[in-house]
């Protein structure tokens, strides 16, 4: 038996089982052991029937008295009914559904079972207890442990699981070490055996903590090892050499109808300088909703251009890269820079449309300095030379392998600068654990004249004062949004759709109001068409689902109604808070929580006490977790339920040890390591 054994090759998996099996992804021993417990059960008190108390979870040691079937004549279940005992006094046993156990258990066999004490009328009962025939305490592993409890498939039993488990830990604890004994040694970690076998059947609680910082630290490992490969190749690689142009850079500054901050002044500094190396350029820019990040990534596409170079500014959606491109054609009007639009649905070169084939004759014949679009850049075949920047808008999962996919048409040509941009701030243990091959810039103060928007709970007995506070807004001239967490009604989540809540809205409360919905399943140029009508003052309140989180500028809309915000996090909700508060008008919040119990009002109120997306992003990850906040589920990231990506200690010595791994060590030297670091296929920003 060794790691990469099929699981059918286990005593007592047949087909049916291994079907079952594989339901759970578990098709080899590896699948097996890398199956992690969710949370366990504490059977390791062992105690006499006479010490017993109702209420208590423990393990006895006793010999069956009596075992008997019996039917249930009220609900028509078999009931199974003991009486057991072990010298102090006895007790009675019950399981439901389970007429086997006559035959695997009979009256003189000596049992262990865990489980819950309870009284009834006639003195202590367990029900459904753990049962396991006793051999000693020390070869057990359905009772007198700390049980390990799994997620599970219908057919499926825990008990199979463990079954099948501790057939696998006389090979596991044969393993070799999968790391260098010097960084094992360094972190003062258990052996990599030691903590496989102490996941599932953890000898005392001390050893669990131990078993899980191990196969943290080698989760994280392999994630570290991977963005410091990243590092490394993009030291290697060259890219354009772009020449600060302080005389034209002044000039465009001059020409801004604001004054820069100070944070926006220190971050495109940190970008000029990073575009003057002859190194690739790898930065995230993080900064607030309406923080001036825009004018940051102009001030390096202005620098881009001047030095004969082109910029790509890819958008996630098509809302946002038409936004883009309308800020971009004011921002560089005088300065004589064409700017292309591509999208799925839409090629343009300076609002003059273009087919696929004209855009790429554009494109081969003259000098457009700044291209934006969706991912349909990267889809459609164009011809892009002199690519000396690629920027990506609140998509930070795009990197390296995108941007050579850029260059596809051009062999050997450098590789461009890469810049990321995001108004969801990143939480500090997040920013090492999952984006340290990017350098960092933040803006943290908004520029000066932004007025905080009002936030407020709304409960229901305070919806209709809100809707008239809406009527009188929109009568003096004002816009608002409406969101809503689905787009068609559910019968099972209880959430309002945009689709019912726009016909509630017009017929019941706002008749005499223009509404108008826009949601994912619509047209692309449905979807533009609504935008359009709606910035120009068509309609006064758009019912929404989240597609406008990022990217829509209506500095006439001052309202945002949030229905169902429990459902969505603190950072999302803040994204939603920043779609108002853009014009000269006060601008308004408005949570209204489907679900008003005090934990939900609790989460809820941290919006309403802070404007500050950095902190909301740290209690947003400490709230919900990492992998529900950013996305990280979707990325590639272990799902074994272990990596914390909050534990900064972990985090910060799994960095350090793979940096010394690329110094000291040779992958190919540790194959079991070099099996998981290939099999994981992590799927990063960087990817």
């Amino acid at each position: 038996m060794n790691l990469n054994t099929p699981i059918e090759q286990l005593t007592a998996v047949g087909r049916v089982t291994a079907k079952r099996l594989k339901l759970l992804g578990l098709a080899s021993i590896a699948d097996l052991l890398s199956y992690y417990p969710y949370r366990y059960e504490d059977f390791s008190q062992l105690k006499t029937i006479k010490e017993l108390m109702g209420g208590e979870v423990v393990t006895v040691k006793v010999k069956i008295e009596l075992l008997a079937n019996r039917r249930s004549f009220k609900k028509r279940r078999i009931l199974t009914e003991g009486l057991v005992s072990d010298g102090t006094k006895e007790m009675k046993v019950l399981w439901f559904n389970q007429p086997y156990l006559t035959k695997t258990l009979s009256p003189g066999m000596e049992v262990l079972l865990s489980g819950r004490v309870d009284n009834d009328r006639f003195g202590l009962i367990m029900i459904s207890p753990q049962y396991e025939k006793y051999q000693s305490e020390h070869d057990a592993y359905n009772t007198a442990k700390i049980l390990p409890v799994y997620s599970l498939t219908a057919g499926l039993t825990a008990k199979q699981l463990r079954f099948l488990l501790h057939q696998t830990m006389p090979m596991v604890r044969k393993l070799p070490e999968i790391l260098p004994e010097e960084l094992v040694a360094m972190n003062n970690l258990m052996s990599w055996s030691q903590a496989l076998e102490n996941i599932h059947f953890p000898d005392s609680f001390e050893t669990l903590q131990q078993a899980r910082k191990r196969l943290n630290f080698d989760e994280m490992f392999l994630i570290q090892l991977h963005i410091q490969k990243i590092r490394n190749e993009l030291e290697q690689s060259l890219s354009p050499l772009i020449n600060f142009n302080e005389p034209e850079t002044k000039k465009f500054v001059a020409l801004l109808p604001y004054s820069l901050t100070d944070d926006q002044k220190k971050t495109a500094w940190e970008i000029i300088k990073d575009l003057g190396r002859k190194r690739p350029m790898n930065r995230l820019l993080q900064g607030d909703v309406g923080s001036g990040k825009t004018v940051v990534a102009a001030l390096a596409m202005l620098n881009v251009g001047l030095a004969g170079k082109r910029t790509v500014l890819m958008a996630p959606t098509e809302i946002l890269a038409i936004q883009h491109y309308q800020s971009l054609r004011k921002l560089f009007a005088q300065t004589g820079f064409k700017i292309a639009l591509i999208t799925s649905a839409q090629r343009e070169i300076d609002g003059q449309p273009l087919t696929k084939k004209g855009l790429n004759n554009r494109l081969e014949a003259e000098a457009v300095e700044i291209i934006v679009g969706t991912h349909a850049v990267i889809q459609e075949k164009l011809t892009i030379k002199n690519l000396g920047l690629v920027i990506v808008d609140e998509q930070h999962r795009f990197g390296v392998r995108q941007r050579k996919h850029l260059l596809r048409r051009e062999a050997n040509q450098e590789m461009p600068h890469f810049l990321s941009m995001t108004a969801t701030p990143i939480p500090r243990t997040l920013a090492l654990a999952l984006y340290s091959d990017l350098d960092l810039s933040s803006i943290r103060h908004l520029p000066a004249g932004r007025k905080k928007i009002f936030t407020k709970l709304i409960n229901e007995e305070k919806r209709s004062r809100a809707y008239e506070f809406i009527r009188e807004k929109i009568k003096l001239g004002q816009q608002a949004f409406v969101i809503c967490p689905l787009i068609d009604p559910s019968d099972s989540s209880g959430a309002k759709s945009v689709t019912e809540e726009f016909q509630r809205l017009k017929r019941d409360v706002f008749p005499d109001l223009r509404l108008v919905m826009l949601h994912g399943k619509m047209k692309s140029e449905e979807k533009k068409a609504v935008m359009r009508a709606f910035k120009n003052q068509k309609f006064d309140l758009l019912i929404s689902t989240s597609v406008i989180e990022v990217g829509v500028d209506i500095p006439n809309a001052t309202i945002v109604v949030i229905e169902g915000a429990e459902r969505f996090g603190l950072a999302q909700l803040h994204q939603f808070r920043g779609r108002v508060g853009r014009g000269i008008e006060q601008s308004y919040c408005f949570l209204m929580p489907s679900n008003e119990n005090p934990v939900t009002m609790q989460r809820l109120q941290a919006l309403v006490d802070c404007h500050d997306g950095f902190t909301l992003a740290e209690k947003d990850m400490e709230w919900r977790g990492a992998g529900e906040v950013f996305g990280t589920r979707q990325s590639g990231l272990p799902e074994s339920g272990l990596l914390d990506l909050s534990d900064f200690d972990i985090i910060k010595k799994a960095q350090q040890s793979a940096i010394k791994f690329w110094q000291d060590f040779r992958l190919e030297d540790y194959p079991l390591l070099q099996e998981k670091y290939t099999q994981k296929n992590i799927i990063w920003h960087f990817e």
